[in-house]
């Protein structure tokens, strides 16, 4: 049965999971039409995800619009995400053009503070039904599809159906376990540690990330004055972290370039992080299931970028199978092309992702325009762009990118080279 009716069913779609993701997919299907359940296996409603980047990347802007959320973020204090890139070739510093647009932009905004502000607009949708302290144990299957749930909830165990079973469970999702969606993994070759420091001045008072070639570090100032900053270094450095992870810890902040004044600022998070965070990624679809979110991919925490995608998988869902799951479509058409879009918009930056986390030493590809970036505002403007993931690697990559970034180059060259002088011959 592919247009499924609601007749039989307790709501149109069950989301597992009620972080970034799962909320947002909650909020976008309601408005949609959609009669959704969101489950929430804790059950405090200020429950937030702590081992974060805090950031969102600009391609996310436009989900953060439509929610409805941007006035609240900036009320709550959220910071605009602008910032500036150490390289061995100097500091790559993104500008506006003299007379262009602003450069688009996200916010950097605590988890703590985030991740209640869009479950309560969830909770506050109609059509959104905000099940805290419901866990899911297993999946209602009927004829080889999925049509709902079983979830473990304080009154005990209840079965809830759905046309659509969405897993915004993170990277160890138990509906994509479920629905034996297997997950194909990439050894990520760093390790990585972070804090939450008060007063610490960052240049420019923007966030700063340190490509150190193989290791990595980067400080986003965050909302009430809060900068996250956070290590990530090759796994051979592993041992001594290990050993004396605060000293560790401290000792590779000191030693960045333009290092932010660490000694003299207030650590007020004990340093937390992971020694193995393989990325992952599943095919998005099954048979009356969708992932969204980590469920369905995770990237390299060194390049901020799970806010962002969690929120445009989301948005992606909503968009290809609001009808369908609300018996006015075909639902595995509709799955079939969330499943395209996020291939499309995704897989692209998960590959080259996944090669840079093997920490090998720069490409000549990346030599090129990472020198180029800090050394023309165009180019700089263009890694924006890719870095911001408004762009995909194709047109980051382009042959008229990379001619630019060579004739940067070429010239850069040919203006340190010393003066050439005639030779004198005697007469």
């Amino acid at each position: 049965m592919t247009k499924p009716e609601s007749a039989g069913h307790d709501c149109d779609v069950v989301i597992s999971g009620a972080s970034l993701a799962g909320s947002a997919a909650a909020i976008l299907l309601a408005r949609r039409g959609a009669r959704v359940a969101l489950l929430e296996r804790r059950s405090d409603p200020e429950a937030y995800k702590v081992l974060c980047t805090h950031s969102i990347t600009a391609n996310a802007y436009p989900v953060l619009d439509e929610l409805g959320l941007v006035p609240a973020l900036e009320k709550a204090g959220a910071v605009r995400n602008e910032a500036r890139w150490y390289t061995r070739w100097g500091w790559i510093e993104p500008r506006a053009a003299p007379a262009g647009p602003e450069l688009p932009y996200a916010y950097n905004i605590r988890r703590s503070i985030l991740e209640p502000l869009i479950r309560s607009r969830a909770a506050q949708t109609p059509g959104v039904d905000l099940l805290l302290g419901h866990h899911v144990t297993g999946l209602v299957r009927e004829a080889g599809r999925t049509v709902g749930v079983r979830a473990s909830t304080p009154e005990g165990e209840r079965e809830i159906r759905a046309c659509l079973v969405v897993g915004a469970d993170g990277k160890d999702s138990a509906v994509a376990k479920f629905a034996g969606v297997p997950a194909t993994q990439y050894e990520n070759a760093r390790f990585g540690y972070l804090a939450h420091f008060r007063n610490l001045p960052l240049r420019g008072g923007i966030g700063q990330t340190w490509f150190l070639d193989p290791d990595m570090a980067y400080a986003f100032p965050n909302d009430d004055g809060v900068t996250v900053l956070a290590v990530l270094p090759d796994k051979k450095r592993l041992p001594a972290f290990r050993e004396d992870l605060e000293g560790s810890f401290f000792e590779f902040v000191r030693a960045l370039p333009e290092a932010p004044p660490i000694d003299s600022a207030e650590r007020i998070t004990k340093i937390i992080g992971s020694v193995n965070y393989p990325l992952h990624r599943r095919k998005p679809t099954a048979p009356g299931v969708a992932l969204i979110g980590d469920a369905a991919l995770t990237g390299d925490p060194l390049w901020g970028v799970g806010c962002g995608w969690a929120l445009h998988s989301a948005q992606w869902l909503a968009e290809a199978v609001a009808s369908a799951a609300t018996g006015r479509g075909d639902l595995d058409r509709s799955l079939v092309a969330y499943a395209r879009t996020h291939r499309r918009r995704l897989s692209g930056h998960q590959r080259l992702a996944a090669d840079f986390a093997t920490a090998r030493p720069f490409n000549p590809v990346e030599r090129l325009v990472f020198s180029a970036a800090a050394r023309d505002e165009s180019v700089a403007r263009h890694m924006h762009l890719f870095a911001s993931r408004l762009i995909g690697p194709l047109r980051f990559l382009n042959p008229l990118a990379l001619a630019k970034a060579s004739a940067v180059n070429i010239r850069h060259r040919a203006a340190a080279a010393p003066p050439t002088h005639p030779s004198h011959t005697g007469s």
